[in-house]
């Protein structure tokens, strides 16, 4: 009866949601209501609920989600001054000569975006407004077009400072310690944000170097869809405004990463760095006043109640899972399957994928790592792998027709003239590459363990 009423509460979860009511406020009252059914009828221990207001108070005594909030900040705040603008617009200088100049410039910009701001629906909507309308004008195949700028705009998911990095990073902290003491390991090692930041960062640029690789060869096999912007269109490159445009966010995020990299800062105190370099990035630019000031705090602590509110009900649904017995169920299904961990790993990868769909990564963050993880990590796996991989996993599932979050994003700010399904044409073989980077990944896992292991 009880591993009855766990799969029931996950399959009425997942129903309720697809309704469409507010995710936060669905995993608290429905596990509140499963739990009631539960007592009830015997197959739940109230007991349970003993540890709710110290696990609620523990996630508000967090240090390390504190850098949620400074990181949406310092995103907000690079977003608003509009430092993309002039970013595109020295990149598009550097490289306009070139086939396929302009869809160069986007993936760069992109990957510097991502590493500055780490907010995905930003950079996919700022970036399609920005290049979009100019790559059609010059004459780039729409579906080409559409299909960088998704998957460009995607990179904030797996190049740090990237906001999953730091929710996984937490979550996996607790399910790692969690299955080292199910093991009788009782000196726990941890793992932090700044390690998945650090075991990210190659994955993450192979990407870009992948996605880059695929827009040449489109723009040397078939040049009609990447064309060279006209001598006459091209505007003269000025090193000094190149360098004005490159330098500050170089620099801001040379103070981010480069303090998690040295050692010097962590990840919450790094994210304090990045809200105030990026503050004074948009003062030097002169776009910062009080209005805009005021703007930004408000999307900062509307994006920050709404993820701290999504980590209560989370702590509620997983504590209800539990009384269910559903975490012990998970292991015991686990350990059956034939291939072990290989196969369990590869079933739950297809599952995060699934649910990307129709979660956003942070509810999949929440409510799906903290009952696989421990278990997986029980089963041998490192936590730093484990977790960017997650971020790779859930990075093609945002790119994925017809549901991809993305897609969405990018749809909103196409003109009329271009078709969905030019858009779904287009991230094809960008899905591709994304795969053939999870495939990279587990293949050689140390392309992600290395760099942590040898600055730890």
């Amino acid at each position: 009866m009880p591993e009855l009423m766990a799969i029931a509460l996950f399959l009425s979860l997942c129903l309720v949601l697809l309704a469409g009511y507010p995710v936060a406020f669905t995993l608290g009252g429905l596990s509140l209501l499963f739990a009631g059914i539960g007592v009830m009828t015997g197959s739940f221990d109230p007991s349970f609920f003993g540890a709710l207001p110290s696990r609620l108070f523990g996630t508000m005594n967090n240090q390390t989600l504190l850098a949620v909030p400074l990181f949406v900040f310092m995103g907000v705040m690079l977003e608003k001054s509009r430092i993309a603008d002039s970013l595109l617009e020295s990149m598009s200088q550097l490289f306009g000569g070139l086939r396929g100049g302009l869809a160069f410039s986007v993936c760069l910009v992109g990957a510097l975006l991502a590493a500055s701001t780490g907010i995905v629906g930003a950079t996919v909507v700022t970036l399609g407004l920005l290049a979009l309308p100019t790559m059609l004008r010059r004459g780039y195949d729409p579906a080409v077009a559409t299909g960088s700028l998704a998957a460009t705009g995607t990179l904030g998911q797996i190049i740090p400072p990237s906001i999953i990095l730091v929710l996984l990073g937490d979550v996996l902290s607790g399910a790692y310690q969690q299955a080292q003491l199910r093991m009788g390991i009782f000196a726990p090692q941890t793992v932090t944000v700044s390690d998945l930041f650090i075991g990210a960062l190659l994955p993450g640029l192979l990407l870009v170097g992948l996605y880059l690789l695929y827009l040449a060869g489109v723009a040397l096999l078939q040049p009609h869809k990447l064309p060279a912007t006209p001598a006459e269109q091209r505007q003269p490159l000025r090193l000094t405004g190149l360098f004005g445009s490159l330098l500050p966010p170089l620099l801001l995020i040379m103070a981010v990463l480069g303090s998690i990299l040295g050692g010097i800062a962590t990840a919450t105190e790094a994210a304090a760095v990045g809200a105030l370099g990026a503050t004074l990035l948009a003062l030097c630019k002169g776009q910062l006043n009080l209005p805009r000031l005021r703007e930004v705090v408000e999307s900062t602590t509307q994006i920050s109640a709404m993820v701290f509110m999504i980590l209560i009900g989370a702590s509620i649904f997983s504590l209800v899972f539990r009384g269910f017995g559903g975490e012990e169920m998970i292991h015991q299904a686990f350990n059956s399957l034939p291939g072990g961990v290989v196969t369990a790993t590869i079933l739950v990868m297809l599952a995060i994928f699934l649910l990307g769909f129709i979660l956003d990564f942070i509810e999949i963050t929440f409510v799906v790592v903290p009952i696989v993880g421990p278990v997986l990590l029980m089963m041998g796996l490192d936590p730093i792998w484990l977790g960017v991989m997650i971020a790779l996993n859930l990075q093609t599932s945002f790119l994925t027709p017809p549901f991809g979050f993305s897609l969405f994003y990018l749809r909103g700010v196409t003109p009329p003239s271009v078709p969905t399904s030019a858009i779904y044409r287009g991230v094809l073989p960008f899905i591709a590459i994304q795969i053939l980077m999870l495939v990279i990944a587990a293949l050689w896992p140390g392309l992600i363990t290395w760099l942590p292991g040898v600055l730890r």
